[in-house]
């Protein structure tokens, strides 16, 4: 399993596989609108240095433009086909020597040494006022030397092992910014499931622990702290045989080498 997984806090993970720099929903501030980070630093530089960015939906907590400005030039960015349409600042990113490539789920691109393939996902990652139907989220499966699920934001949903394929690594989402759950959502039990169905190698969970809205420090804490934690106990109920690593911000895995 020749990968290297760097998760950055929330969802912003850098997956290496065959000479391939891959970012997933880059974010690379302190504050995003009402939410501040609270847990890792500001991703250094060096997080912004990508041959790919797979984003998976157009909230703005996943899409975030100022943060796609920091990537260099010549750099591939992944939306959900249709998203330049509804984010036009899509475009701009364009004259900044970025290549945009818009995906449906079930198609394919290609850079380097690996291959991003589009699968679905349950949730609604709409851009107001356009529906999600204009612009479906989506998940990615990077393939290279390893295979690695990046599941975005997304609730269970039938065929989700089927339309995934098999992987070696899931980057599963188990929490939010928010001391409660909307419905297209996983929490650190339903990953847990999800990852029963989907039988990786290994396992990382993010989205969660990063971000936190102002003035809601005492409401609910645990909703931040405890999902990784909850799902590495659900996950050795319910998929023993999966590898769950739980890196802090900024830290770098090699999977193989730590199995």
């Amino acid at each position: 399993m020749a990968v290297e997984i760097t998760w950055w806090g929330h969802a912003t993970v850098t997956v290496a596989d065959s000479g391939v720099r891959v970012v997933t929903d880059p974010v690379f501030v302190a504050r995003l609108a009402h939410l501040r980070r609270r847990r890792g630093p500001v991703p250094p530089p060096e997080a912004a240095v990508a041959d790919v960015a797979l984003v998976s939906h157009l909230h703005a907590d996943h899409l975030h433009l100022p943060s796609l400005s920091r990537l260099a030039p010549g750099t591939l960015v992944v939306v959900p086909r249709g998203a330049p349409a509804v984010v036009p600042g899509l475009w701009r990113l364009t004259m900044k020597g970025l290549r945009i490539v818009e995906l449906a789920a079930g198609e394919r691109t290609e850079a380097g040494g690996v291959v991003v393939r589009a699968v679905p996902a349950a949730h609604d990652g709409r851009r107001l006022p356009y529906g999600p139907r204009r612009t479906p989220a989506l998940g990615y499966v990077v393939q290279g030397q390893s295979t690695t699920y990046f599941a975005g934001d997304t609730g269970l949903f039938d065929g989700m092992a089927r339309a995934v394929g098999p992987c070696d690594v899931a980057l599963l989402p188990v929490g939010g910014w928010g001391p409660y759950l909307g419905p297209g959502h996983l929490n650190a039990a339903r990953a847990a499931q999800a990852l029963a169905s989907l039988a990786p190698a290994c396992a990382f969970p993010v989205h969660y622990g990063t971000f936190w809205p102002f003035g809601m420090d005492a409401v609910r804490p645990h909703e931040f702290h405890s999902p990784g934690d909850e799902f590495a106990r659900h996950a050795a109920r319910l998929a023993p045989d999966v590898t769950v690593f739980r890196p802090a911000h900024g830290q770098r895995v090699c999977p193989e080498a730590a199995r």
